[in-house]
């Protein structure tokens, strides 16, 4: 990394630090074991990195992967499900169950969260989605963390948002954050894909060289690996509308404090519009 980018990157981490609203975004690797059950441990980790950045003030909306996962510990089917419909239906079961324990989790910290099931005609129909910044706005001022997930149990093809990367991103350019923070099973962007390349190096930062990273994210992204491409994606987004992102590992040490404290944490997206030398 030149000396160039990397005095860019640590301007971009200090405004990632000083971010008063924050929309983190789990994903489904983040909050479930290897049997794709809900994992409690997880998710409690989660909760207290959350918990750590709202106590410095921050207002945080959490959009949350993990109502298929859950639905299936709960109903101990196999795996591999052979239909959109048994998907959809493990995914109503599962959200009760996801919410409960988010409730129970943050009920530690004496904080409320809120649900919200979307779908693309909620993002799209103005007044549908002035009603959602609304409430959102509402619930940051009574001090509760809004709890954010696509509706998969009515979301057809001609309404789905894709999934929670492209939901996250839309969210963050919404309602006009300081800072997208996503979570994932990696440590961030790599040269390679990490889980079967060791010679495989992180990259810290991504600015003007968005088109290398996505040529190189489009020819390395494979199976599970293969999410990485919309979460790259979606950190541009947010990027190019002027906010940092950043794409860290979920279970990395106090990842959001550290990201509060401006540490070298995952892969920053730098604001296309440059950052401030001030």
């Amino acid at each position: 990394m030149s000396e160039a980018v990397a005095a860019d990157a640590e301007r971009a981490r200090a405004l990632a630090a000083d971010a008063e609203r924050v929309v983190v975004k789990a994903g489904t690797n983040s909050l479930t074991d290897e049997d794709s059950n809900l994992d409690d441990a997880k998710l409690d980790k989660l909760v207290d990195d959350i918990a750590a950045l709202r106590e410095r003030g921050t207002d945080v909306l959490l959009v949350s992967s993990g109502a298929v996962g859950a639905g299936l510990g709960m109903m101990a089917l196999d795996e591999d499900r052979e239909t959109v419909e048994e998907s959809q239906a493990l995914s109503t079961v599962g959200q009760g169950r996801l919410m409960h324990r988010y409730t129970e989790s943050f009920a530690r910290y004496d904080t409320q969260v809120a649900q919200f099931l979307l779908t693309q005609h909620d993002l799209e129909d103005p007044e549908r989605y002035t009603n959602l910044q609304n409430t959102i706005e509402t619930l940051f001022e009574w001090g509760v963390v809004p709890i954010v997930n696509e509706n998969d149990a009515v979301a057809t093809e001609e309404i789905r948002i894709g999934d929670n990367d492209m939901l996250s991103s839309s969210l963050a350019v919404g309602i006009d954050v300081d800072l997208l923070v996503t979570l994932t099973d990696v440590g961030g962007v790599y040269t390679g894909n990490p889980k079967h390349d060791a010679d495989a190096e992180r990259i810290e930062a991504v600015g003007e060289n968005y088109g290398e990273i996505q040529a190189l994210v489009d020819e390395t992204a494979t199976g599970a690996f293969g999410g990485i491409q919309t979460k790259v994606e979606g950190a541009r987004k947010v990027a190019e509308h002027g906010s940092p992102a950043i794409i860290a590992a979920s279970d990395a040490p106090d990842v959001l404090e550290r990201v509060a404290e401006a540490e070298p944490v995952g892969t920053i997206f730098l604001p296309v519009n440059g950052v401030d030398n001030e």
